[in-house]
């Protein structure tokens, strides 16, 4: 922990040796609701970890896995996704599934960690993400993160999901 009794957050790259981890996590009800079907989900993080267009990290807190985080060219969703994503925008998708570490800053840290990882390792001009309409403590958390609402689309797996994005920082 920091001096601020806050926990350390650290990304870590995840492997194929994390799988069995990270399935487990996302065999949950409350990842499940969070981030979408068990089985969508488990194919694309395999996409992620098999990908060059993509950084798959484990997300941990004060040395232990807490949950997990991609980003990945949204080119290799393919037709997926909307029409108006604009070129070089890469997709960020992270879950907390240690209840412990929920609403204590870690999940917000990790999403300011890869968001920032993106932009200063890739050629990205934004970066976006896709959460429910019905999953409000995520909108709110990219939100804060700096995510602007650009429109409701129609997920074909998730239903109505907000389409937020962030831009790169001027530097």
């Amino acid at each position: 922990m920091s001096e601020s009794g806050e926990a350390i957050v650290r990304l870590r790259p995840a492997h194929r040796g994390d799988w069995d981890l990270i399935r487990s996590w996302l065999a949950r009800p409350d990842i499940e609701a969070w981030w979408g079907p068990r089985s969508a989900t488990e194919a694309e993080v395999n996409i992620a970890l098999g990908s060059g267009h993509a950084l798959s990290r484990i997300i941990e807190a004060d040395g232990k896995p807490v949950g997990y985080a991609h980003a990945v060219d949204a080119t290799i969703w393919g037709e997926e996704l909307p029409d108006d994503l604009e070129p070089g925008t890469w997709d960020l998708d992270l879950f907390i599934a240690s209840e412990e570490h929920r609403g204590r800053g870690v999940g917000h840290v990790a999403l300011a960690k890869l968001k920032e990882e993106v932009f200063s390792t890739t050629l990205a001009t934004f970066v976006c993400v896709f959460p429910s309409i019905r999953n409000e403590r995520a909108v709110r958390a990219y939100e804060k993160a700096g995510f602007k609402w650009k429109r409701v689309w129609n997920d074909p797996l998730m239903g109505p999901s907000w389409f937020m994005i962030a831009e790169r920082p001027a530097r």
